[in-house]
């Protein structure tokens, strides 16, 4: 086959990142940075030169098939962009079980997740028909435990016989709290093994004007949210709303708590959040978060076919915003006939969170976006006074909507025992 002409635009700052060979490189991020987009471009044309015969990637999401419209839906993009209409010649892609291979190396590109045990365990067994797995990029890093890196990070051994080939690990990633572990691993420890970079939408040379407005408009509206999702800079500790949290891997399956309840805060612009919820030995106070459902420009009959396939219990209470009640009668129709309202009120707010502050609340890892709402869910700041408000940041709060209003049956306690469960 012919050498392998392709033309494609790169960001200047990305340059070292493409070029470093050290086992870790770990990018931080604000949205729109062009980061992702920059490792699938460059993965694509690693893959497809022959100088690097025998390389293979190992593509990695917390849920697996998030990869489908994430980094399978990157890998794509960039290998319509390097070859566009040609570009059968030189990559095969099977979309039914998220393959991808090059024409001219036989290099693969393969998927996997970890968000249970049953996905930790295919980690370990991965192998490829020709040469050996030497390359991961993990995409939204953050939403992985540092155990789950352990396990992907062991994998990357043996001696490569091809002098050109390296191992390394990729993570891309929007930044959450400080107290993250990934800032801890690889940004506050010094080794020759580790590379890291910080980018904005500011040094993407390929985003849209509109964009630029809409961050302007956030940086003007939300400051300290600019800070991090403009800025990319670590979450800040200091104002955040709970603190006495943690991801834990626990059996989340309804039954094994004293109660257990589900709460939902409807949205479509931005996102309708679900949560299951269990409150075990009460008089500890501990709430567990088992299970979210987490949708974006989705229609409520749509979200309610999601519950059904995952099993949600239609005889638990479902707590809902009070502000919708259209919504609440679908979920009624739907055979959810406990989808009650919550009691709002003036300083509601303020009441559910002094009560969410008496748990000890767990996050089963498959929760993403309740974790990363939890790791930046802070009090309003006022510049001028340099003092913190009684009121939350408006913004990605939708699962943290959610935990208040799943200890409504604390706040505003039944006249019979709660077990979270109506029988009919």
């Amino acid at each position: 086959m012919a050498r392998i002409e392709a033309k494609v635009r790169f960001n200047p700052i990305f340059k070292t990142v493409n070029e470093t060979r050290q086992r870790y490189r770990a990018l931080k991020g604000s949205a729109g940075s062009g980061k992702s987009m920059n490792i699938a471009q460059d993965y694509i044309l690693k893959l497809q030169d022959k100088r690097y015969q025998g390389a293979n990637l190992l593509v990695v999401r917390k849920a697996e098939s998030s990869n489908r419209y994430s980094t399978f839906a990157e890998l794509q993009g960039a290998i319509m962009r390097l070859h566009g209409s040609q570009w059968e010649k030189y990559w095969r892609i099977v979309t039914s079980s998220l393959l991808i291979q090059s024409r001219v190396t036989g290099n693969s590109i393969i998927f996997r997740g970890a968000n249970d045990q049953k996905q930790r365990e295919k980690l370990k067994s991965i192998q490829f028909p020709r040469g050996k797995l030497t390359w991961i990029w993990v995409e939204e890093a953050t939403e992985l435990q540092e155990s789950d890196v352990d396990i992907l990070d062991d994998r990357l051994r043996g001696e490569l016989t091809n002098p050109n080939l390296y191992y390394q690990m990729t993570f891309t990633f929007n930044p959450v709290s400080a107290l993250h572990w990934i800032k801890r691993k690889y940004f506050d420890y010094i080794s020759p093994d580790i590379f890291t970079s910080h980018s904005t939408y500011l040094d993407n040379l390929f985003i849209d004007e509109a964009y630029h407005r809409r961050m302007q408009m956030r940086k003007e509206q939300d400051p300290e949210g600019y800070k991090i999702y403009g800025l990319g800079e670590w979450g800040q500790t200091a104002g955040l709303i709970l603190s006495r949290w943690e991801v834990k891997d626990f059996d989340n399956a309804s039954g094994n708590f004293d109660n257990f309840v589900y709460a939902q805060d409807f949205g479509f612009t931005h996102a309708n959040a679900i949560l299951g919820v269990g409150f075990r030995e009460l008089k500890f106070k501990e709430l567990y978060v088992c299970s979210e459902i987490y949708k974006y420009d989705t229609e409520t009959p749509e979200i309610i076919a999601e519950a059904n396939k995952q099993g949600l219990d239609k005889k638990r209470i479902m707590y809902c915003d009070s502000e919708a009640p259209d919504p609440i009668a679908q979920w009624q129709k739907a055979g959810y006939k406990n989808a009650v309202a919550v009691t709002k009120g003036a300083g509601s707010v303020l009441s559910q969170i002094d009560y969410l502050k008496q748990f000890k609340i767990y996050i089963h890892p498959s929760c993403t976006n309740t974790i990363k709402e939890i790791s930046q869910w802070s009090w309003k700041f006022d510049q001028k006074r340099s003092i913190y408000l009684d009121k939350p940041v408006d913004f990605m709060d939708d699962a943290m909507a959610c935990l208040r209003y799943a200890i409504e049956g604390f706040r505003n306690p039944p006249a019979v025992p709660w077990t979270g469960r109506i029988n009919y």
